[in-house]
């Protein structure tokens, strides 16, 4: 009989990843993923761009490349988007990673031992939940109301359990899409400093902004060094290419070097070429104007769509940016049981909320959509069923 490591009792299936299944279904209209949209990809670009790296510096890229990271990306990272955005830093303050989840299994490991505790957003992004399990690591929730983190839950969570991490996702938050405002970004960071606490703060969606005003990242408040930034270019050019960053402290970085040697050796150096061009051909502005304004009006169809179709009582998110909605539908409904026959009936996937939430009962009533992979026809075909499969399912409550 196979002995598994004990830490792998505590890593479960991904929930998404079950869901994926239901989605594989030809005839279903999904609302489930988190991925962008495939119309959203520079292909003509990042074909030329290949075309020309390999001509010119093929053997060099297709050789083994260093951990930190090929360094015209990480100066073309800092010139291009850590800069222009006031955040200070040098070549030696990033590390390169494959994607931005890898950074947080690298954070994970330079910092976390069995039983320590991560202060997490309730709801969060569920892939955290595997990823702190697998260290033995103690996933506390903090409260969130329409604008985010609760300042003062956040501090009291932090003076009862003195956490060696606090995870957020400050702008368009998966999965609400809520974004912190300024001044509950000043204070995290203030309170990292004093309890000394490092903040992780997770900010892949923050370039999809289609309304408001745009908002500083949290790093850019940090005076003692405790955020740490990561960025990926999964949602802004292509998640196939499995390249994210995390920008910190240089100490924090050694440490993630030390770690990442021995996960992967070091990111595809093809595929971070590719993005490093891609910056410093100017290409990324025009890039983002395309596709945000694609993705605005797919929010927009789903939330008239939401509001025209849902059950009176209905309440979500209108965010401004980013990927998901996050409703919450009126009564006491099952989201599981409404999940199965959605996708069985309706032929239309969403995630439920219980997978988001340390405490299920913090999603029992919601449901996470996701807007970017599906045309706006389909959004309001898929928004219509769900409607009517919530609505008949509340008036037979």
């Amino acid at each position: 009989m196979y002995k598994f490591a004990n830490r792998m009792g505590e890593v479960s299936s991904s929930a998404v990843r079950e869901i994926f299944k239901a989605m594989a279904d030809p005839e279903m209209i999904s609302f489930g993923g988190g991925s962008p949209a495939n119309e959203s990809f520079p292909i003509d670009e990042i074909k030329g761009i290949t075309d020309k790296l390999l001509s010119e510096n093929g053997h060099q890229i297709l050789q083994y490349g260093i951990t930190e990271g090929w360094k015209p990306l990480k100066e073309a990272y800092l010139k291009h988007i850590v800069h222009p955005k006031g955040i200070k830093g040098t070549v030696e303050n990033v590390i390169v990673t494959t994607g931005a989840s890898q950074g947080i299994h690298l954070l994970a490991d330079a910092f976390l031992e069995p039983g320590d505790v991560v202060l997490v957003e309730s709801p969060t992004f569920l892939g955290v939940f595997s990823t702190f399990n697998k260290y033995f690591v103690k996933s506390v929730p903090v409260e969130m109301d329409e604008h985010g983190l609760v300042m003062e839950d956040l501090e009291a969570k932090i003076k009862e359990h003195n956490p060696k991490m606090i995870y957020t996702i400050p702008t368009f938050q998966n999965p609400t899409g809520r974004t912190l405002p300024l001044e509950r970004r000043k204070k995290v960071a203030e309170l990292a400093s004093q309890f000394n606490v490092i903040v992780l703060e997770d900010d892949p969606y923050c370039d999809l902004r289609y309304s408001g005003e745009v908002l500083p990242a949290i790093k850019t408040f940090d005076q003692t060094g405790h955020v740490v930034l990561l960025n990926s270019f999964a949602k802004i050019i292509s998640p196939g290419l499995r390249v994210g960053t995390v920008l910190a402290e240089a100490e924090i970085i050694q440490k993630l070097t030390v770690a990442k040697q021995g996960a992967d050796t070091h990111t595809a150096t093809l595929t971070q070429a590719i993005c490093a061009e891609f910056l410093e051909q100017g290409l990324l502005p025009d890039h983002l104007k395309k596709i945000n304004a694609m993705y605005a009006e797919k929010l927009h169809t789903m939330i008239t769509s939401i509001e025209k179709y849902f059950p009176e009582g209905t309440k979500f998110t209108k965010p401004e940016g980013g990927l998901f909605i996050w409703v919450e539908l009126p009564g006491e409904p099952d989201v599981l049981a409404l999940f199965e026959r959605a996708t069985s009936e309706s032929k239309v996937a969403f995630v439920p909320g219980i997978h988001f939430c340390k405490n299920p009962d913090d999603g029992i009533k919601h449901l996470r959509l996701n807007f970017s992979s599906s045309t706006p026809e389909k959004i309001e075909e898929g928004i219509k069923k769900l409607g009517e499969l919530f609505t008949k399912d509340f008036e037979e409550r």
